[in-house]
């Protein structure tokens, strides 16, 4: 069932081009030339019954497999949802923007399903390809299956934020995961003039692919004008994390808001925004009616302040807030959305982040602008380089 990959490959290749996800006749041909097939031989579905393995012992299964397999479709490859091969389309876009040309040494942080891997050494040729995963088990899998292909590029089971250093420096770092700062070290280890494309996350959907460029002793750039995001990179140590307490309605403060804004983490741009002014520790969620559906959107944190906000208006278009503890979350939302207006609704293509060993500061347009923000230091177990 399998014979026929080279024509879904090439009918994806088609598919990516015509989206403008992929354009260039080097990444084309990668494509039609990697088995995805290959290197993501299972996939598993979330249920009511908690993860499922895809049957794909049936033709019907096999045949279903296949389709996603070879559509811009991202597939769950781990039966806890902690790993997947990523859409297609991003994967091209990513190696598309990121400029890379022969001879150049790449390091992706994120090995996953090693499809990525493939494509770029199928572009560039094993010996320019590094590759790091935390998972050893991610690791083997991938190395088995790339050496089966005739793959073999530099695998390393390792924290990525620490990126590879024996084998630095890369003219290019791609990321697959999203970070919360951009490591020191892809920095350091990144030659003068390379590029750095990650998925710099504030929060929780509060940021996006940002492509910075190594000068001298920092790093600068945009972010990407289309959205894109991953799981969150992780760490041989999780990273604990406070939970806020339980909220006391007795004690809130009630009043109104004419923002049309009932899930403000919904609206992407203004959400980023919003986080360079909120407590980096917000939670965000929704609260369930009598009837188990989603009501109030709620944002809290970890030492007891907290707002909810009714999704319906009342006949004026206001909804009620309810807010308490020492910070006024709503109170910031309003604030952040009166600069978001202010400076004109930007799109993310306006927003750009410069990365120095010490700071990370967003600006609007251009690096010396008089609109920037100083994002507020992590946690000392957070900081790495």
């Amino acid at each position: 069932m399998t014979e026929d990959w080279t024509q879904r490959a090439a009918r994806l290749a088609d598919e990516l081009t015509a989206a403008g996800k992929l354009w260039s006749p080097q990444w084309q041909a990668a494509v039609c030339a990697v088995p995805r097939h290959a290197l993501v031989p299972a996939y598993y579905r979330r249920t009511d019954h908690g993860w499922e393995r895809a049957d794909t012992s049936t033709p019907e299964g096999r045949a279903r497999w296949l389709d996603l397999v070879y559509s811009n479709t991202a597939l769950f490859t781990l039966p806890d949802g902690r790993s997947s091969s990523s859409m297609p389309g991003l994967m091209t876009r990513m190696l598309e923007r990121l400029d890379i040309g022969d001879g150049h040494r790449v390091l992706e942080i994120g090995t996953g399903t090693g499809y990525n891997t493939a494509l770029l050494s199928q572009r560039l040729g094993e010996d320019n390809v590094f590759s790091v995963d935390i998972e050893p088990e991610l690791i083997a899998l991938a190395r088995q299956r790339l050496a089966a292909l005739g793959y073999h590029p530099t695998l390393t089971a390792a924290d990525g934020a620490c990126g590879l250093t024996y084998h630095a420096p890369y003219d290019r770092i791609l990321a697959t995961c999203s970070v919360p700062r951009i490591p020191w070290p892809w920095v350091a280890q990144t030659s003068p003039g390379g590029l750095i494309l990650a998925d710099l996350k504030l929060a929780t959907n509060a940021g996006n692919l940002v492509l910075l460029r190594r000068i001298e002793d920092r790093a600068e750039g945009h972010f990407e004008p289309t959205w894109g995001g991953f799981m969150p990179l992780r760490h041989h140590t999780p990273q604990p994390r406070r939970s806020p307490p339980p909220r006391d309605r007795s004690a809130a403060e009630q009043r109104t808001t004419s923002l049309d804004l009932p899930r403000p983490w919904e609206n992407l741009v203004f959400w980023f925004v919003a986080q360079l002014l909120l407590p980096s520790d917000v939670s965000v969620g929704q609260t369930m009616d009598e009837t188990g559906q989603p009501a109030d959107g709620y944002l809290a944190t970890p030492d007891g302040s907290w707002c909810e906000i009714t999704p319906h208006p009342d006949e004026h278009g206001n909804r009620r807030v309810l807010e308490a503890g020492p910070q006024r979350l709503w109170l910031t939302i309003e604030d952040a959305h009166r600069l978001w207006t202010s400076l004109g609704e930007p799109g993310w293509e306006r927003f750009g982040v410069t990365v120095t060993r010490e700071h990370h500061r967003v600006w609007l347009d251009h690096p010396d602008s008089h609109h920037s923000w100083q994002l507020r230091r992590q946690p000392e177990s957070d900081q790495l380089g």
